[in-house]
């Protein structure tokens, strides 16, 4: 049975070798999932579930993360980005970053930096107060593309919905995000 995450946390901030090997246990697939989702190249996925633990190990002592899984994927997530931005300046690396980027595309306020828009969402506020005005559906469905990069073909299957119905989702979704930010100032009308 896995450790729970406050004693998990104990253990990084009492410097146990033991919190690696519990965090392995218990968040190595999802973290493993997430950097798949940009990077989909095995070897460049684990080697990010590898560095998030390092990562963890070292932010630890001066950060007592609130969930533990959230702090994990947000690591994993910002280097598997980081890996394919490197990637993708030697040509490797597809993922689902690139689709992703797209589709948020004319939600973005500097169409020509699509890629620094996302990584420097300044408008983090107004993205939040949206995703609070959403089902717990939507909201959920929406994460799981544009956060977690899943494909759209698996949020399908673990919604119980048709493809077509996750892409008319977020086209809607994407819709409304782009009305929000008009209303802010984020993006010219």
């Amino acid at each position: 049975m896995p450790m729970e995450d406050e004693r998990i946390v104990d253990l990084y901030w009492a410097r146990e070798e033991s919190a690696i090997t519990e965090t392995q246990q218990k968040y190595g697939k999802y973290c493993l999932k997430i950097a798949w989702n940009v990077l989909a190249n095995r070897e460049d996925s684990e080697e990010c579930v590898n560095d998030t633990w390092m990562k963890a190990w070292n932010a630890m002592p001066t950060a007592r993360p609130g969930r533990l899984s959230a702090f994990l994927g947000k690591i994993t997530r910002n280097l598997a980005l980081d890996r394919f931005e490197k990637n993708s300046a030697k040509k490797r690396g597809e993922g689902q970053v690139t689709l992703v980027l797209e589709e948020l595309q004319d939600c973005l306020p500097d169409a020509t930096s699509v890629d620094q828009s996302v990584h420097h969402l300044v408008l983090r506020e107004v993205l939040n107060e949206f995703l609070r005005g959403q089902t717990e559906k939507n909201r959920s469905i929406f994460l799981r593309r544009y956060w977690y990069l899943s494909p759209v073909k698996e949020i399908a299957e673990d919604f119980h919905m048709s493809e077509s119905a996750v892409k008319m989702n977020l086209l809607r979704s994407r819709e409304k995000l782009r009305k929000c930010l008009e209303k802010e100032g984020g993006i010219p009308e």
